[in-house]
């Protein structure tokens, strides 16, 4: 990732996006809003979010109680919303009434669980980028260490009427 992550100049390097900015460009909220944080965006090419891991998510309560670790379709929607967050930064899609729906999922792997009390790291990148439909790769992490890899697809359309 380049090093230049607060770099908002728009001169092609990385930025970074507060929780406000996240909220501007995902429609998600409490308690399906999975990404905190954008560590580093570079348009057209990748992100690298965060999500903070608190034992009070809601998924703990029943998954496992004693044990509890995130569920895997959790990373990965996760995964997803960072992806979302880079395809609207992207395409200019802030205030254009489209949203970006998940189409598809391929060769999901889970390698590594993840429990309460850490900073999950998502990076995406793209892998096609067409207007209406995207590929990506994306990859889950705690401390370096690979949680979740996963390939999907997401689709550019209109937002439904509210």
């Amino acid at each position: 990732m380049s090093d230049s992550a607060n770099d908002t100049s728009g001169n092609g390097g990385a930025t970074s996006l507060d929780i406000v900015q996240v909220l501007k460009a995902l429609p998600h909220r409490y308690p399906m809003l999975l990404v905190d944080r954008v560590q580093s965006l570079v348009r057209d090419e990748q992100i690298h979010a965060i999500k903070a891991v608190s034992f009070n998510e809601d998924f703990f309560q029943g998954h496992f109680p004693g044990a509890p670790i995130m569920p895997g379709v959790l990373q990965i929607e996760a995964l997803a919303q960072a992806a979302g967050v880079l395809a609207v930064e992207s395409l200019d899609l802030a205030g254009s009434g489209k949203l970006v729906y998940f189409m598809a999922i391929e060769n999901a792997k889970f390698r590594s669980p993840v429990t309460p009390g850490v900073l999950l790291d998502l990076k995406a990148e793209f892998v096609q980028k067409r207007a209406r439909v995207c590929k990506f790769a994306g990859e889950a992490s705690v401390d370096g260490k690979v949680t979740c890899e996963v390939n999907f697809t997401a689709m550019i359309a209109d937002a439904p009427d509210a």
